[in-house]
């Protein structure tokens, strides 16, 4: 059912219910025998049913933004993730990256005979170059 069924179902459900005592008799039996056989004309509730509903972004009739463009914010996700994902591992190599230049330049440092002797010895710059040597 449409909404707008659904919504004209309980105003009709709504306004016979208000007038319900006010019925005459032969109106209210063929109001149950009416009830009687729709209810045996229903169809068995599927719970599968329930999963495949309609979808649409502007209008029931037939808008732009239908079922049939329902790829459109899919791709603007994938678009969104593939943005995402690049970035992370651009950051990603960008510091991998700069440790190497830095773990270089202590290396050059170090093969260059450019730092005293007492570097070798201090505790200090043991554990700056463990830091920073990961």
């Amino acid at each position: 059912m449409t909404p707008k069924e659904l919504n004209f179902a309980y105003k009709v459900r709504n306004a016979l219910n208000e007038n319900l005592d006010n019925l005459p008799a032969p109106t209210a039996e063929k109001l149950a025998s009416a009830r009687k056989m729709a209810l045996s004309r229903k169809k068995n509730d599927s719970p599968l049913r329930a999963l495949f509903t309609r979808r649409a972004l502007a209008t029931e009739s037939g808008g732009f933004f239908t079922e049939s463009m329902s790829w459109l914010p899919r791709m603007g996700l994938l678009i969104l993730l593939v943005v995402l994902a690049t970035g992370l591992v651009s950051i990603y190599q960008y510091e991998q990256e700069q440790r190497i230049s830095d773990t270089a330049e202590i290396d050059a440092g170090v093969l260059s005979d450019e730092l005293p002797l007492s570097a070798y010895v201090d505790h200090g710059f043991n554990a700056f170059l463990a830091t920073r040597g990961d």
